[in-house]
């Protein structure tokens, strides 16, 4: 719709102002998802971008500040920082699609099948609900505290505490698809439980369920920062970014670079997921794809 400019003295392009839509807010999650790829190609070719090892110690190259040389600065072993950076998003990209998958493929069965199949679904979401009872974070210490640490066991642990949320979710989007009078009509037409599932039910929640993998793939990056921060993550050896900020919180005071640098990378690699996410949501959702 335009808005009507009354008065004369205006030239005639001006006297219908075209209304200012939201479409200019698309260029947000299509920026975001073009710095996602860039941090994913870092990773990727980490080997080649990356000036120095990781895992190389210097010794007369200690708590030096960024440089030419160390554009980061190196930590209290003498490890170029930039380089550690770089080869820590392999470990925080790897852990969170990884999750967001695994997660995704187990809570859409449990949710499809807690949502269709009306006998089991007490059973299946009280299950669930006891699991959401306790903090994700602390599941994944408790299971992490029964394993060794290792990038596997930090992908299962975190998935394990994900899964009720998105069978939850799946859930709720079956049982509104599963009134609706087309699903009545394919029961009445014989069709089978799984035809419907997969023919009717399943291309249903696969826009949602999108959507909440990348809140998934954001969160995972960070509760894996957060268990390898606090020792129950990923080896010492392996760098990561929580490894990268463990390393540096007792010099906090005196080094806060070596802190600050990873912090930043995984805050900027976190908000980059949340708005594809959030632009996802507004693509796939109808309600808000007419308003924008």
């Amino acid at each position: 719709m335009a808005i009507n400019v009354k008065d004369d003295r205006l030239p005639e392009r001006w006297r219908l102002i075209p209304p200012l839509g939201l479409s200019r807010w698309r260029v947000v999650p299509v920026l975001a998802g073009v710095f996602l790829l860039a941090f994913l190609a870092m990773a990727v070719f980490a080997p080649y971008i990356a000036p120095h090892d990781p895992l190389a110690m210097e010794t007369s190259a200690r708590l030096k500040p960024p440089s030419e040389i160390y554009p980061l600065g190196t930590d209290a072993f003498g490890r170029d920082i930039y380089s550690r950076v770089i080869f820590g998003s392999r470990v925080s990209l790897l852990v969170g699609f990884s999750v967001a998958l695994l997660a995704s493929g187990a809570g859409l069965l449990i949710g499809l099948v807690s949502g269709y199949i009306r006998v089991l679904d007490g059973l299946i979401m009280r299950i669930m609900d006891g699991m959401m009872s306790i903090p994700p974070i602390l599941l994944a210490v408790a299971l992490m505290a029964l394993t060794r640490a290792s990038v596997q066991n930090v992908i299962l642990a975190i998935t394990l505490a994900e899964i009720p949320r998105v069978s939850r979710l799946v859930r709720s989007v079956v049982l509104t698809i599963r009134e609706q009078p087309y699903i009545d009509a394919a029961r009445a037409s014989g069709s089978t439980a799984s035809r419907i599932i997969l023919r009717h039910i399943l291309p249903n929640t696969l826009a949602p369920l999108t959507v909440q993998a990348t809140y998934i793939c954001g969160s995972a990056i960070i509760v894996e920062s957060i268990l390898s921060f606090i020792g129950a993550g990923t080896p010492p050896i392996i760098p990561s970014w929580g490894n990268i900020m463990a390393d540096g919180r007792t010099l906090w005071q005196v080094k806060p670079y070596i802190v600050f640098f990873p912090a930043v990378f995984l805050s900027l690699t976190v908000l980059a997921v949340n708005l594809l996410g959030d632009g996802l949501r507004d693509a796939l959702d109808p309600r808000l794809a007419k308003k924008l």
